[in-house]
Formats: C-alpha cells, sequence, structure tokens
C-alpha cells in the first residue's frame, strides 16, 4: 500500500498525458487568457468594490486592489512555473501530490472542491438576482416563489438551477465551446466598464479624494482581505494545462496577463467610483450601477445590469471548468472513485464528473439561502496559493535539475514573499471563517482515511 507520504514522480504525470485518460488540447494562449479574465472579472467589479470602499479602505481602496494584486502576483508566477514544469489538469492539488505527497495533496484537493464549488453556488444565485432585475427591462416579472429558495419564503430558485445547468451541458460539449461563449460574454464585459468610465470620466472630482485614507492603512489592507475574492478564478488557468496546445509557452502567458488586465481594470473602476461620488455611499448591492444613477444615465445603468450577468457567467463557467478537472485529477489517482474517469469519446470530457457535480451544484443553488461565502471561499484560495508558493521553493532544493520551461525569477524570494501575503491575508479573516475552514478539512480528513483502505482505492 502506497504511504500517505507517498509523492507521484513527474513521470507519471507524463505518462497520464499518452493514456486512454487524457484530456483533448484545444485552447491557445488567447483562449487561456480569456479565461483568466473570465473567471477574475465578475461579483468582484459590480459588487464587492463599492463595499470594500465604503466600509474598510475608502478611496484608497485603489491601494487595496493593487496589493491583492501583488499577493496574487507573487502566486500567479509560482503557478506559470509548476504549470510548465509538473503539468496536469489538478493545479495546486497535483503540484502538492509531486512536491509533498498524497496526504497534503487530497488535503489541498478537498479545499479546492470547496472553493469552486461554493463559489459556483454562490454566484449561480448572485446571477438569479440579475437576472430577475434585467427582465424587468422587458416588463417581465420572475415571481418569488420561483427566485427564492424554499427556506427563503420561496419553492425553488429556477435562474439559478437553470444557469448552472447550462454551464454543465456546455462544458460536456467541449471545453474550446466553453471557451468560445467565455469570450463572447468577456467581449460584453469590456464593453460595459469601457460605458461606465466613458460616461462617468467627465464627472471627476479629485476633492472626493481630500480624505484619501479615512481608515488608515488597516483598513487598506482590511479592503485587500475582503476584495481578494475578486481575484479569484486566474489560479484556474492552470487547471487547463493538459488541453492547452503549446502548455509550456501558453500558460505563462494565460495566467500572467490575465492578472495583470484585471488588476488594471479593478484599478481604473475603483478609481472612477470613488472620484464620481463620496467613498461612503458606495456601500450597496450594485455599486455600479446606482452611480450611473445618481449621474442621471439611466439607460447606461441598464447597460450595467447585461454586463453583471455576462461576468457572472464566465465566474460560474471558469470555476465550475476548474473544479471538474481537479475532480478528474484526483480520480485519475484513484483518490475518487474510478466511477467518474470516464470521458466522452466525442468531445474526450470527463461527462460524469461534471453532471454529478453541476446537478449537486445546482440544486444546492436553487434550494438553499447561501450567504456571504467570500471569506470561506477566500481561505481556501489563499491556502491553495501558499501551497503552490511552497511548492516551488521545495523542488528548487529536492529536484533542482529537473527542466523549467518558464522561471520564477530572483531565486524562492518572490515565492517567499507569496506565502508572506497569503498568511497575513489569512490572518485578517475572522476566526469563524477559520473554525469552518478547519471543520471542512476534518471531515475531509476522515473521508480519506476511509476511503485509503478500500479495496479498488488498493488495486494497482
Amino acid at each position: 500500500m502506497r504511504g500517505m507520504l507517498y509523492k507521484k514522480p513527474i513521470a507519471d504525470l507524463q505518462s497520464d498525458l499518452e493514456s486512454d485518460h487524457h484530456l483533448k488540447r484545444c485552447l491557445t494562449a488567447f483562449d487561456l487568457t480569456l479565461l483568466g479574465i473570465g473567471a477574475v472579472i465578475g461579483a468582484g467589479i459590480f459588487i464587492l468594490t463599492g463595499v470594500a470602499a465604503a466600509t474598510q479602505s475608502g478611496p484608497a481602496i485603489v491601494l487595496s486592489f493593487v496589493l491583492a494584486g501583488i499577493a496574487c502576483a507573487f502566486s500567479a508566477l509560482s503557478y506559470a512555473e509548476l504549470a510548465t514544469t509538473i503539468g496536469g489538469c489538478g493545479s495546486a492539488y497535483g503540484y502538492a501530490y509531486v512536491g509533498f505527497g498524497e496526504i497534503f495533496a487530497w488535503i489541498i484537493g478537498w479545499d479546492l472542491i470547496l472553493e469552486y464549488g461554493l463559489s459556483c453556488a454562490a454566484v449561480a444565485i448572485g446571477w438569479s438576482a440579475y437576472f430577475a432585475k434585467f427582465v424587468t427591462i422587458f416588463d417581465w416579472t420572475v415571481p418569488k416563489t420561483f427566485l427564492n429558495s424554499f427556506l427563503a419564503s420561496g419553492i425553488v430558485d429556477v435562474p439559478a438551477l437553470a444557469i448552472m445547468m447550462f454551464i454543465t451541458v456546455l462544458l460536456t460539449l467541449g471545453v474550446k465551446n466553453g471557451a468560445r461563449v467565455n469570450a463572447v460574454m468577456v467581449l460584453v464585459k469590456f464593453i460595459t466598464i469601457t460605458v461606465f468610465v466613458a460616461v462617468s470620466a467627465p464627472y471627476i472630482n479629485f476633492h472626493y479624494w481630500d480624505n484619501f485614507m479615512p481608515f488608515g492603512w488597516k483598513g487598506v489592507m482590511g479592503g485587500a482581505a475582503m476584495i481578494f475574492f475578486s481575484y479569484i478564478g486566474f489560479d484556474a488557468v492552470s487547471t487547463a494545462a493538459e488541453e492547452a496546445i503549446q502548455p509550456k509557452r501558453d500558460l505563462p502567458i494565460g495566467i500572467i496577463a490575465s492578472l495583470a488586465i484585471c488588476t488594471a481594470i479593478y484599478v481604473v473602476v475603483s478609481g472612477v467610483l470613488t472620484l464620481v461620488v463620496s467613498y461612503n455611499t458606495l456601500d450597496t448591492a450594485s455599486p455600479v450601477a446606482d452611480v450611473l444613477l445618481r449621474l442621471g444615465h439611466a439607460s447606461a445603468a441598464s447597460l450595467i445590469s447585461v454586463g453583471a450577468l455576462a461576468g457572472l457567467t464566465t465566474v460560474i463557467l471558469v470555476m465550475f471548468y476548474g473544479m471538474s478537472r481537479i475532480m478528474y485529477a484526483m480520480s485519475r489517482d484513484r483518490l475518487l472513485p474510478k466511477f467518474f474517469l470516464h470521458l466522452s469519446s466525442r468531445f474526450r470530457t470527463p461527462t460524469r464528473i461534471l453532471w454529478a457535480s453541476g446537478i449537486v451544484i445546482a440544486l444546492i443553488a436553487a434550494t438553499l439561502p447561501i450567504g456571504d461565502v467570500a471569506e470561506l471561499v477566500n481561505i481556501g484560495t489563499l491556502a491553495a496559493f501558499s501551497i503552490a508558493n511552497l511548492g516551488v521553493i521545495v523542488l528548487r532544493y529536492t529536484q533542482p535539475d529537473l527542466p523549467r520551461p518558464f522561471k520564477t525569477p530572483f531565486g524562492i524570494t518572490l515565492p517567499f514573499l507569496g506565502i508572506v501575503f497569503c498568511l497575513y491575508l489569512m490572518l485578517s479573516l475572522s476566526w469563524i471563517t477559520w473554525v469552518r475552514f478547519f471543520v471542512w478539512m476534518l471531515i475531509g480528513l476522515g473521508f480519506y482515511l476511509y476511503h485509503l483502505h478500500r479495496k479498488d482505492r488498493l488495486k494497482g
């Protein structure tokens, strides 16, 4: 029996790519960059930006975005190095398997399932709320009984159920089709953001920045911890390693370019928001649309709902895609049942994983009132980023001769700084978030110990 500290040789990953269980290579660097942008630009820019400015950072929200972007940049470089060195579709799960051993790989895989699954469910519920607002443009109304769960004065959240099942069908038909839809949605988001900036620009008044840092440096860091949720998703690009046409070249481009573009967009939008109105008026569910309404541009505000729908759709798409690929990698390593290894003969997609997890997430989104899960998702992401950074450091010492098509500059300095930033942001989260995180990890550890001794786990 392989021990819990068994490390998977990189050669085994290469044999996985040549087996009958390999995925179809069809994604370019452009596709990967758009996947990253699709995952990152969503709820953060349309919701969290205003909340963080009003309650945490004030106009210094622009610094919060820069700091969170820097923290992500260290991790992005580490992901790029590991993705080109190790490969595979398991992202941080696969890196942990090679660098630290099976038990650590399971823990981080379990963590990523929580992160991506909760993100999909929560964003699907948010998508439903925006959809209800959007159809009012056509004088349609979605009955509340079919807009809320039975625990929230309704019966079932039909739009949330529908969008999740639509994404499931789309990914079943092949990741290239999903990438095409994502590209269209990203274009819609760019148009929406451009309209907001262009319409708001004439109203910019630097007087609103007179009290630039009202909550002090602590507020800036608190804002960075809160809006870190906005950056979640660029790491999902690394789960596409097996489906990238030229992974050693395209993955670093996709990961780093998407993060750089998204950081620039966040800084510009948050800057404009706090320059056209007072920061303390931005604590609303839709700050971008509300600002346009206050400026007297109702038609432009209506366009924001379209951009929000597009943004939330791509977030669900990319996060669910990443989750399915991590689960597939875990199944291939027999840490999840072999049942999930089935691939569509036509599209080479893991259909059983997509439909099993898609139905579960859809039912959660449709029947349960999910509250604010941003912090719980944040701590899971920060843990994964820490593992990726630590993985670079460990492999630099344990396997220094490994071919590294992309290498993080300045030795281990940047990965070390990535760990420091991640731990600092984790310590900024509430204690209840830590409790919930450890409970989930304990459940996962129990499942792993049980699964470890199953007969089908021990074969081969």
